[in-house]
């Protein structure tokens, strides 16, 4: 069974600064039929305006994913941690027993484009932990790369979770396919393109549930840039 969730259903707020997009219930946007999918909490499609940002606050009990598509996105953080978030780029930050951080656009021009996950950790009260890294375009061409794991499998980040990230950028009229095992989920999220998704169109800003499916093709329908979680 696979459910759509059409970009425009999405919940939206424009604050001037920043131009965000919810999949699921956040902040002031409160949708009890959209709350989660599995451990998959919050998916934040977010345009922060040049020279501004998210102020230090704090986390606690969560493992939290960014992705930068374009422009450039700066962190900091309470263990010390001072790093740009550029196009490409992935960054773990399991907010664990607390951390405070801030997210900030670095640039006078331009406005940076992000996307921002958070996932429910297997347990509560790990030690907070950072992690960055850039996946080469080669290996997620035409191709799922895996990006995120709960035991780092192949080079990927970290995660506190029974779940796996995957990234790809396809080309049109090209595929990728995914086996779910018997009894997981898998969350389509579509970043930048158009995909069909096992017959189902997908554009920019859609995602999709899977649910007792056992295997997805995804052919992209244009040049298209997608994001898979594999989720118990």
């Amino acid at each position: 069974m696979i459910q759509i969730r059409k970009a425009e259903d999405r919940g939206h707020a424009d604050h001037g600064w920043l131009d965000t997009w919810h999949t699921f219930a956040f902040a002031t946007y409160q949708d009890p039929e959209h709350t989660r999918f599995r451990a998959l909490r919050v998916m934040n499609e977010d345009r922060v305006a040049p020279g501004q940002g998210f102020g230090t606050h704090p986390h606690r009990d969560m493992e939290i994913v960014t992705y930068v598509l374009s422009g450039a996105l700066e962190h900091k953080d309470s263990m010390g941690n001072g790093e740009v978030l550029r196009p490409g780029e992935f960054q773990r930050m399991s907010a664990g027993t607390g951390i405070t951080h801030s997210e900030f656009n670095p640039s006078a021009t331009e406005p940076v484009h992000l996307y921002q996950i958070w996932l429910f950790p297997e347990k509560k009260g790990i030690e907070p932990s950072y992690e960055q890294k850039r996946f080469p375009d080669d290996e997620r061409h035409n191709n799922l790369r895996l990006v995120a794991s709960r035991d780092a499998a192949q080079g990927s980040l970290l995660i506190n979770q029974d779940a796996k990230i995957f990234l790809s950028g396809i080309d049109a009229n090209a595929e990728v396919r995914h086996t779910i095992s018997e009894g997981r989920h898998a969350w389509l999220q579509v970043l930048r393109g158009s995909v069909s998704l096992n017959g189902n169109d997908l554009h920019a800003g859609d995602g999709a549930a899977a649910s007792d499916e056992r295997e997805l093709t995804i052919s992209a329908t244009s040049d298209a840039e997608i994001m898979l979680f594999d989720l118990a």
